[in-house]
């Protein structure tokens, strides 16, 4: 199954809509949000896919974010999710607190952990875990990146937007 996975995307509703247009041309199943929507305008941006999302640290009203989400068909699931995909166990944190991301990494209980937050493009393997970061999809200045993960092949595509 191909996943789209988006983070940090700030309000920057022309790299959201960039993002949806290559995640429908990707034929992902769902789109993987790690946080930092900012408002529920950056929400609708993803009308017409499925969307499912957790918080980050700079996402401003929760209960309105659900609200549009939900509206839209989608499901944020809080500060946390996790969820099994084609035998893979997969921990999805924005990474807010690297103690937690780490200890995610390293607890030797999942094949793959997903974080945003630094803004900075990963692809490592630590012990038998796959750690993977889609960059910014804001840009700030530099490039903007997602990326769309294949949980057959192991697949981690990065995609400049």
């Amino acid at each position: 199954m191909k996943i789209g996975i988006i983070s940090d995307s700030h309000d920057h509703l022309e790299n959201i809509r960039k993002s949806t247009d290559v995640f429908r041309q990707r034929n992902v199943e769902f789109v993987l949000h790690l946080g930092d929507f900012i408002s529920p305008n950056a929400i609708k941006a993803f009308k017409g896919i499925k969307l499912v999302a957790i918080f980050g640290n700079n996402d401003g009203d929760k209960f309105r974010l659900i609200k549009e989400c939900k509206a839209s068909g989608g499901e944020i699931k809080g500060d946390y999710y996790e969820f099994q995909q084609d035998s893979m166990k997969i921990s999805c944190y924005h990474g807010t607190e690297l103690e937690i991301r780490n200890a995610l990494v390293n607890c030797g209980k999942y094949d793959v952990v997903i974080s945003g937050h630094t803004h900075e493009y990963e692809d490592r393997t630590a012990g038998r875990t796959r750690v993977l970061n889609p960059g910014t999809a804001h840009g700030f200045g530099d490039k903007a990146t997602i990326m769309v993960f294949d949980t057959v092949s192991g697949e981690a595509e990065l995609i400049v937007i």
